[in-house]
């Protein structure tokens, strides 16, 4: 699975400087991003239109050469990077702005992936620089052990962003950090210890959320996240039930569909199959469900209406506590609702988040309620950098941005429209099996059978991404877009 964002202007391009594709022997690409033309399909389809106008002049690269930078990348850098890409040649990033990436030479890209679907207001957004500069001039860092205005007025304008009881607010600086600290709130306060996810989830790459995550790539042979169970993923276009009338999203999948008008059956026999989990895989009683409202990495996956309404009201009865993971899904992205959750129609008793928070800036958070706060509050935590002024002040000039700038409204009508435009290019080629998501946070899952749903081959995918410069995560279904929320003309 490629993770790809559009940050757009009303016309739709590819993350590409080039106007046209001009590489024949790998196949053209249609404006959408799917593969449209190669040995085995022969379709005719249009250029790639010119990307907008924008008025913004970069700054001119003066820094070190591309083979020097390649150099310290090969010896001091993280070498598991080229793992999750396939480009060839590397795109140098050297400046950005709104939904404009420039690379080292000043050729602009619109960028479709806002750094790993975590740049939501816009590269560099005047209003989030503007108060990052005002608070660096005042005040760089301090402990959350002393008061200081910046902290409270995020915590306070975060919470309202929350239903009751969600309003006790602890930050931190990631997603995996606040899904590893939510693990540890939800065992103390239930007394219990196993915890359920999903198969293909993705909560976190450190020692104990890696027990949530159910991905084999980012698996190691060592023992990690003990007392984690993975249930089938509700996935009503991969998984054995599911079809056209079953999630909440402007397009469905076309598989046929065996629910009645006002009953989905393939909810009733994905909720059997959490029963089946409860009721062979963990104790009686366990201490938490983590679910993405949307999966991210699994390929924005989504799951039958009512499922995670039902799912909570097991996990409840067995003494668990439900944990919404909205890194990906928060800050409006999926249009309909500021938050994930409210799509299914539940309140969990935490939410996890990271990413959109500070647009880029390293921030996260957990909120839950203050009966588990007070659990939590026998023992001490602490976290030196959780709470940073600079990190509030960013976050709290996003959340601003969001509402000022109309950006939840950005993600309904504009997802909205690419999802039909993309199901239009399903309904064409039989290359692309499904496309799904909400507001701006789309799948589009390529396929070798359409009727099957028999996965692309990994190397037509490779091939794509060599075109387009895609500088993403692989996980084999197809092109995961989480777009930024930006709408800005020039």
């Amino acid at each position: 699975m490629h993770k790809v964002v559009f940050p757009v202007s009303f016309r739709w391009a590819f993350l590409t400087g080039q106007k046209k594709c001009t590489h024949s022997s790998l196949g053209k690409l249609h404006l959408s991003g799917a593969l449209c033309q190669k040995e085995d399909y022969k379709y005719t389809i249009p250029d790639i239109p010119e990307m907008p106008s924008c008025s913004f002049n970069p700054e001119e690269y003066k820094g070190m050469s591309k083979e020097r930078m390649l150099d310290i990348r090969r010896q001091n850098c993280n070498p598991m990077t080229p793992k999750v890409t396939y480009y060839k040649r590397p795109v140098f990033i050297h400046q950005g702005y709104m939904q404009w990436l420039w690379d080292v030479d000043g050729r602009r890209y619109l960028d479709l992936f806002a750094g790993v679907a975590t740049v939501s207001v816009g590269h560099c957004h005047p209003k989030v620089l503007t108060a990052a500069e005002q608070q660096l001039k005042k005040l760089w860092h301090t402990t959350n052990i002393y008061i200081y205005p910046t902290l409270h007025e995020y915590c306070e304008k975060l919470a309202s962003y929350l239903p009751d009881p969600l309003k006790v607010i602890y930050l931190t600086n990631s997603g995996s950090e606040a899904n590893d600290l939510a693990m540890l709130m939800a065992r103390l306060h239930t007394g219990n210890y196993d915890i359920i996810t999903f198969r293909g989830s993705y909560h976190g790459g450190g020692p104990q959320t890696l027990g949530l995550t159910s991905n084999a790539a980012y698996k190691y042979p060592v023992a990690s996240g003990l007392g984690c169970t993975n249930t089938m993923c509700p996935d009503v276009f991969r998984g054995p039930w599911g079809g056209s009338h079953c999630r909440d999203s402007p397009v469905q999948t076309i598989r046929d569909c065996s629910c009645a008008q006002g009953h989905c059956k393939a909810n009733e026999l994905y909720i059997e199959q959490l029963r089946e989990t409860l009721a062979t895989s963990v104790p009686t009683r366990i201490a938490g469900f983590f679910a993405e409202p949307i999966q991210g990495v699994g390929g924005a996956v989504q799951y039958p209406r009512d499922f995670l309404k039902e799912a909570y009201r097991l996990v409840r009865e067995r003494g668990g506590i439900c944990i919404a993971d909205e890194v990906q899904t928060g800050f409006g992205r999926t249009g309909s609702h500021f938050w994930g959750f409210q799509g299914h129609d539940v309140i969990p008793d935490m939410v996890t988040m990271a990413k959109g928070i500070g647009n880029g800036f390293p921030m996260g958070a957990v909120v839950t309620t203050p009966e588990i706060a007070a659990s939590f509050a026998r023992g001490v935590h602490f976290n030196t950098f959780g709470g940073n002024p600079v990190a509030c002040a960013m976050a709290s000039s996003v959340l601003d941005t969001i509402q000022e700038d109309k950006m939840q409204k950005v993600s309904l009508d504009v997802g909205t429209y690419l999802l039909k435009e993309l199901a239009k290019l399903r309904d064409k080629y039989e290359i692309i099996g499904d496309v799904r998501g909400k507001g701006l946070m789309i799948g589009v899952e390529m396929v070798t059978d359409k009727v099957l749903s028999v996965e692309q081959k990994e190397s037509l995918t490779a091939r794509v991404c060599v075109v387009s410069k895609w500088m993403t995560h692989w996980s084999e279904k197809g092109f995961f877009m989480s777009l930024s929320m930006v709408l800005e003309i020039f």
